[in-house]
């Protein structure tokens, strides 16, 4: 299992709608996350700065990179764009995050 985490950025007046549309995650969006390796998926949002931090753990990070490349998940990044920094194909603008502590 790897652990990987994220910050993203919503816009300021989209908070509301970012957590609707997850709060909403399509099932087919959900099965695609899992037959890709993702388990224990968490976004979390600092109100204050727009910024997003995102926990997954995955199986491996080459089955985990197919995923952006899935219908779905183009589907769902385009209907995200809205409501988030994009880069121009869609994706959320994203920054990975390097692990320095870790307990269990």
């Amino acid at each position: 299992m790897i652990r990987k985490a994220f910050v993203m950025t919503v816009y300021p007046d989209k908070h509301e709608e970012y957590e609707k549309r997850h709060n909403e995650i399509w099932p087919e969006m959900v099965d695609a996350l899992h037959h890709h390796g993702a388990s224990n998926y968490s976004i979390f949002l600092d109100k204050e700065t727009n910024q997003l931090f995102g926990y997954v753990e995955i199986e491996n990070e080459e089955k985990w990179n197919k995923m952006s490349a899935t219908d779905i998940n183009q589907k769902w990044w385009d209907f995200m764009k809205p409501v988030m920094k994009t880069n121009t194909d869609n994706s959320p603008v994203s920054k990975s995050l390097k692990q320095v502590f870790h307990m269990d």
